[in-house]
């Protein structure tokens, strides 16, 4: 990525534009067409999306790895947990499974569609990729343990009848999560940094490019909420209308979930794409895979907070098909980056159980 001397017009246009669609839509204005709104949030969403990626890349840059996927990851979980959260206490008690959707919907948008397309597009442009097995197999493990404990154990638990966990249960789970998310971010970043920094290439631009300065970083990174924060709110406004074609499809409300978690990854996943397309496997690999600990690792304390403050059940327990469909993600995960090295067959392979995913999630 080449960067320039001072950020771009359209990288600080685009978040304003958005916001200002988002202004637009809470006017509810009568003297508009009835279709405007949705068709202004949809460009709004673009906007967001593309500028959040540039901003993302000026502070990656900057920060150097593995700190810069860090940010985007965590940014944009933040984001997320919020707006989770804000949906529960708007929801109450009938939004109990609201979290649960969300979380799984995320893992497995990011563990097989995002790390699909990366494997898929890299391996058809640089043949054979590369990637330091150390920190995939820490990542994979973590995100393995917090997503069964969270996901899966809820409907064998009998203190209470799953999918539900106890408040003590809940407040236990919750600080594992915690404690084993604390612990990778340690070794991510400081412990075992090595571990996920990537192999840098002579042919890598990123390499040879200026780093922007302080300046430009911190005005990269206020941006980069500014349009997390758009993009995320769009989508939210953007979540009826997409119920009312759920409906007309005659397919699960789940589907709502899928979509809207799909349109919120979508900063990281493009991000996670161009790293894969410029052979910095690496790079793409720790964005999709900090993205999928993050989501979990964080979320699930939060609205269990929520839980325990307000007294509401929260269901966490997928059902059997879900449970299927993520335990042989995460164990094709461990085989397919296993080796260190990977393939347009392991791409094909996550994209196919992605492929799975969607039409039994439509057609269950």
């Amino acid at each position: 990525m080449k960067l320039a001397s001072q950020l771009p017009t359209w990288s600080v246009a685009a978040p304003t534009a958005s916001w200002l669609i988002f202004a637009i839509g809470l006017s509810g204005s009568s003297h508009i067409p009835s279709w405007l709104p949705e068709v202004l949030f949809v460009i709004g969403l673009v906007a967001g999306i593309l500028a959040a990626v540039f901003h993302a890349e000026v502070v990656a840059h900057r920060v150097g790895e593995p700190y810069g996927t860090l940010v985007l990851a965590l940014a944009v979980t933040a984001i997320e947990v919020a707006l989770i959260v804000s949906l529960m206490m708007a929801g109450g008690e009938a939004a109990n499974g609201l979290a649960r959707d969300a979380v799984f919907a995320s893992v497995m948008i990011i563990l097989n569609g995002m790390v699909g397309i990366c494997l898929l597009s890299g391996g058809r442009r640089h043949g054979e990729q590369s990637f330091g097995l150390y920190g995939v197999s820490a990542a994979l493990a973590t995100l393995a343990a917090i997503s069964v404990l969270t996901l899966v154990l809820p409907n064998y638990t009998t203190t209470t009848v799953g999918p539900f966990y106890s408040k003590s249960q809940l407040t236990f789970i919750a600080i594992v999560s915690l404690v084993l998310y604390g612990t990778f971010l340690t070794i991510q970043t400081v412990k075992h940094r090595d571990y996920f920094l990537p192999a840098q290439s002579p042919d890598d631009e990123t390499v040879h490019a200026e780093s922007p300065s302080n300046k430009m970083a911190i005005m990269s990174g206020v941006l980069l909420l500014v349009c997390l924060g758009s993009v995320v709110l769009l989508a939210k406004k953007l979540s009826p209308a997409l119920e009312s074609v759920v409906s007309d499809m005659g397919a699960p409300k789940t589907l709502v979930g899928i979509i809207i978690a799909a349109v919120v990854l979508l900063p990281e996943s493009i991000a996670a794409y161009q790293a894969a397309r410029a052979n910095r496997l690496q790079t793409s690999l720790n964005l999709a895979l900090g993205s999928a600990l993050a989501s979990i690792g964080l979320t699930i304390p939060a609205v269990a907070l929520v839980s325990l403050a307000t007294g509401w059940s929260l269901s966490l327990g997928i059902d059997e098909k879900s449970s299927v469909l993520l335990l042989l993600s995460l164990m094709v995960a461990s085989l397919s980056l296993g080796t260190g090295r990977t393939t347009v067959m392991q791409g094909t392979i996550h994209l196919v159980i992605f492929a799975v995913y969607l039409f039994t999630a439509i057609i269950p």
